[in-house]
């Protein structure tokens, strides 16, 4: 397996990252026990979580998923764990996701208040990499970046990165880092796939330009890329299918991003593509998300250990430029999908 380092940092990391954002809703601890386990034997040494898992997020939820993860990693040696979570910041009691940026609170109040949190769930005593899960325009970004940089002083963090955020959100926190001669971000953790190349145009430059690493988010794009959504009826046990009559507006719409007639189309266009190549969907999606040299990780996510196989057979698989090509022209032909 190729390792890859994050950043200018030291922190060596396997080409796939097990995500935990099932672990407590859709995922009980048996068979979260049971995902960490098959991932780790498969020589995964990265696994991403957030004080606010899991998903959909909820007051009385929040922070299961991490104390999950923390008992499992009393069987397994800390160091041979890189454990990345994330601060979300605080409004309105707990935790109001974003629906516009500006509704987080990443001060230095909240980033102190939550790593202690995150600390004690994990029941570790230091974390690899912290991030930002929404960058928070109300607060001054040099503000969160000295209490990020306090806490790497602390030893309480090794290195720090970013999340949904944009080039401009990017490139200003680590410009401010450099000009107070704080800790940079070493990662930004973003949705990219098939479906979502996005990536490509902006971010994929300044991640290359500064050895900044992008570490992609939903790589089957929710669940779409493995087809389970082209048949004739939306299954309604799976993410979206139970979204799209969501009472909430904000989930309907994250819904009709994911799936829609263009994603659908796509989708339709890339098994086709897996067949030709005798591979599964979602290992066509996962190999795809992971090629390019500004990746330092792919983050999966599995509600069973039977998910895990086609994202794992990705491992070690770097498509042919062939294959990009016909992607590419995928791509051109149904340009955006998601938005």
């Amino acid at each position: 397996m190729q390792y890859r380092y994050i950043g200018r940092s030291g922190l060596r990391v396997s080409p796939i990252c097990m995500g935990t954002m099932t672990f407590g809703s859709s995922c009980d601890k048996k068979e979260a026990f049971a995902i960490l386990d098959e991932a780790y034997d498969k020589g995964i040494n990265f696994i991403d979580t957030a004080e606010i898992y899991p998903v959909p997020p909820t007051a009385k939820d929040a922070g299961k998923t991490e104390e999950m993860v923390g008992e499992w990693l009393q069987s397994k040696p800390r160091e041979s764990i890189i454990l990345a979570s994330k601060v979300a910041g605080a409004a309105n009691g707990w935790f109001v996701p974003p629906i516009r940026h500006g509704l987080t609170a990443i001060d230095r109040f909240h980033i102190k208040r939550a790593i202690e949190g995150s600390l004690r769930r994990l029941k570790v005593d230091y974390l690899d990499l912290y991030q930002m899960h929404w960058p928070d325009t109300l607060i001054p970004i040099e503000e969160s970046l000295r209490a990020f940089d306090e806490l790497i002083k602390e030893g309480k963090v090794r290195y720090i990165g970013t999340s949904n955020d944009s080039v401009y959100g990017l490139t200003k926190a680590n410009e401010r880092a450099a000009r107070y001669s704080l800790a940079r971000f070493e990662s930004i953790q973003n949705n990219f796939s098939l479906n979502n190349p996005r990536a490509l145009d902006e971010i994929a430059k300044i991640c290359q330009d500064e050895q900044i690493s992008l570490l992609p988010y939903s790589p089957i794009a929710g669940g779409v890329l493995s087809g389970k959504y082209n048949g004739d009826l939306i299954p309604q046990d799976a993410r979206y299918g139970a979204y799209i009559n969501n009472k909430s507006a904000r989930v309907r719409a994250q819904a009709a991003r994911f799936v829609n007639e263009k994603t659908l189309a796509t989708t339709a266009k890339y098994a086709e593509l897996a067949q030709e190549l005798g591979i599964h969907p979602v290992t066509l999606a996962v190999a795809y998300s992971k090629q390019f040299d500004f990746v330092a990780s792919t983050i999966i996510g599995a509600t069973s250990k039977a998910q895990l196989a086609p994202s794992l057979a990705a491992m070690d698989m770097h498509l042919s430029d062939e294959t990009m090509t016909r992607i590419a022209e995928i791509q051109q032909t149904i340009m955006y999908p998601m938005g």
